[in-house]
């Protein structure tokens, strides 16, 4: 009797040790938001022995059976979901507002208002050189506002098609991680830690992948996971260790594309398709800009058309090039600036086809549509920032419903420290009842 009593204590002392050092697992893991809660599962032993006619069952202690994770593949599901949806808003509307601050830094607005003005103070002096010096200059800082724009705007559209590129490669980087996980899987022993931590490392590379590109995860019941770009009928990113490349092209427009084993494919959601929209974008905008940059050479050089320059020649354009980054001022100097309607006589002072100039840039011109180009911007960019508002709830709240189901309750763990201490010492306290039961009986005579 002695010895079983000896035998259920030893089992129940290393069960409570084993519990012990696994909660104080789940308490250094608490701050891990990659790590899922683990649990000892125990069963009692029971033996069975048969003596003479007589069979007779005992229980013979306890034995660990393994380690449970907490784990919810539907709250799994909705984080990774609502975090791509969030992760595509935020990528969106960072490649919005950078294109609204390169265009509002570059104060189209402001110089076209100065150029305006400048050709008001040559109106009262249509002959004075230093003023028609004056309005070419003006004019010259409209190019030189329109090539920076385009500059500036080139330069941030490289800058968040270098994200995307990173974005991509991360994704790849981890699909081909969950590819060498899905194959540790396969071997671990089920109940491990071993497999548990590779459980762990699956969702973990979930995560990032869903977070770059929208996907479909399926569980096999070996704990392998097989993940799809899009919807449950997409191409597979990786199946088991079988794992496919996401590639990426950049269009002249710089507008990207994507592809997987030779197969189009279009990101709903994710970073890669927040970058993708924010691309299409400056695409947009780079057209808008280059169409307001022909506007207003077409405005300018129509009215030098239809003028005289002081000395009585016809009005020569102002400006040249095919878009915002190649405009330039092809006029000498001042002395063209023709603000007399055409045939009048050489140093005339009629400025009519100056006025006509300034009507024109006035009604509808480009100060009025640079400003209709920013109203446009910027409600997107204001309805976007709605939508991230929701979508932020949304992904909290599935975060905070999985640490919920999945993370470490340090008031629990604290709860269990306490009684698993208590386990330890009172199996301890058995054997050392049974040595005294021991003792006892051989000290009879």
């Amino acid at each position: 009797m002695s010895s079983v009593l000896i035998n259920i204590g030893r089992s129940g002392a290393s069960a409570a040790r084993s519990a012990l050092e696994l909660t104080a697992q789940n308490i250094a893991n608490a701050s891990n938001p990659t790590y899922a809660r683990r649990t000892l599962n125990q069963t009692e032993v029971v033996s069975t022995a048969t003596v003479g006619l007589f069979t007779s069952t005992a229980l013979s202690g306890v034995r660990l059976d393994g380690i449970s994770r907490s784990d919810n593949f539907l709250l799994q599901a909705q984080a990774r979901s609502s975090a791509s949806d969030l992760a595509r808003s935020n990528a969106e509307i960072a490649g919005l507002r950078g294109a609204e601050t390169t265009i509002e830094q570059a104060q189209i607005f402001e110089v076209m208002t100065d150029f305006e003005a400048s050709l008001a103070r040559l109106q009262g002096d249509p002959l004075d050189p230093s003023l028609r010096a004056a309005a070419l200059e003006s004019a010259r800082a409209v190019a030189e506002t329109f090539q920076f724009a385009d500059r500036s705007l080139g330069q941030f559209r490289s800058a968040v098609q270098a994200g995307a590129g990173a974005g991509l490669d991360t994704l790849n980087q981890q699909a081909g991680e969950l590819g060498r996980i899905n194959a540790a899987i396969i071997r671990a022993l089920p109940g491990t830690a071993g497999q548990a931590a590779l459980f762990d490392q699956r969702d973990a590379a979930l995560s990032q992948i869903s977070e770059q590109f929208g996907v479909s995860v399926e569980l096999q019941t070996n704990g392998t996971a097989s993940v799809r770009l899009g919807d449950a009928s997409g191409p597979s990113l990786v199946q088991g260790t079988l794992v496919e490349t996401l590639s990426m092209t950049t269009a002249a427009d710089g507008t990207l594309s994507f592809d997987i084993g030779g197969a189009a494919v279009s990101p709903a959601t994710g970073a890669l398709a927040g970058h993708s929209a924010a691309l299409q974008a400056h695409s947009d905008l780079q057209t808008d800009l280059d169409d307001l940059a022909l506007y207003t050479m077409a405005i300018i050089n129509g009215a030098q058309a239809n003028g005289t320059a002081p000395d009585g020649s016809p009005g020569q354009p102002i400006f040249t090039g095919s878009g915002a980054g190649d405009i330039a001022i092809s006029l000498a100097s001042g002395a063209g600036i023709a603000t007399a309607p055409a045939g009048s006589p050489a140093q005339s002072r009629d400025v009519s086809n100056l006025e006509a100039l300034r009507s024109a840039l006035a009604n509808d011109g480009p100060a009025a549509r640079i400003d209709d180009i920013l109203l446009v911007l910027s409600s997107r960019i204001s309805g976007q920032e709605t939508t991230q508002t929701a979508l932020s709830t949304i992904a909290d709240s599935a975060a905070t419903a999985l640490a919920a189901e999945t993370g470490v309750d340090l008031d629990a763990e604290a709860a269990n420290l306490v009684r698993f201490q208590q386990a330890f010492q009172a199996s301890s306290r058995v054997m050392q009842v049974a040595n005294e039961i021991f003792d006892s009986i051989l000290a009879i005579r």
